[in-house]
């Protein structure tokens, strides 16, 4: 379900069935998100991220497929997209980002992992893990977690 889809923004990427994505979204080509999952507001999923299925994403996360960002070439001619290469993010099943977290490119969050709110993540997240901080470390295990 698509919240608002005159607010989203959907360029060639996939959305899996069950899936609920908020307002003022924006998620690029060759994205893609699993079934059941909860994409809140004001999130941007870019070209190259993967998010399996039943993840839930919070307000305002920022993902980035780009390390070493750059406006320009060594000769000062504009980048274009022949000129970088797409790191890919992969979010496994059940896992939690919380909102606000910025999640670098190359990383892979771990099944049924829980990010911290504001959190940098800067590299892998095992399984159950919890992480928070910048940079995210972990501080718990989301097995530990009782709703």
């Amino acid at each position: 379900m698509i919240h608002h889809p005159q607010l989203v923004n959907l360029y060639g990427c996939s959305v899996g069935a069950g899936s609920r994505v908020g307002a003022f979204v924006e998620i690029q080509k060759n994205a893609h998100v699993g079934e059941r999952c909860k994409i809140s507001s004001h999130t941007f999923i870019c070209e190259g991220v993967t998010i399996e299925s039943e993840v839930f994403v919070g307000h305002g996360v920022m993902f980035i497929n780009d390390i070493f960002p750059r406006a320009a070439n060594e000769d000062g001619s504009a980048q274009s997209e022949a000129d970088w290469s797409v790191v890919p993010t992969l979010v496994k099943r059940r896992a939690s980002i919380g909102s606000n977290a910025t999640i670098m490119g190359g990383v892979t969050i771990g099944e049924g992992a829980l990010v911290g709110a504001g959190a940098v993540v800067t590299k892998d997240v095992p399984a159950h893990a919890i992480v928070a901080g910048v940079p995210a470390k972990v501080v718990g295990d989301a097995r530990d977690k009782k709703d």
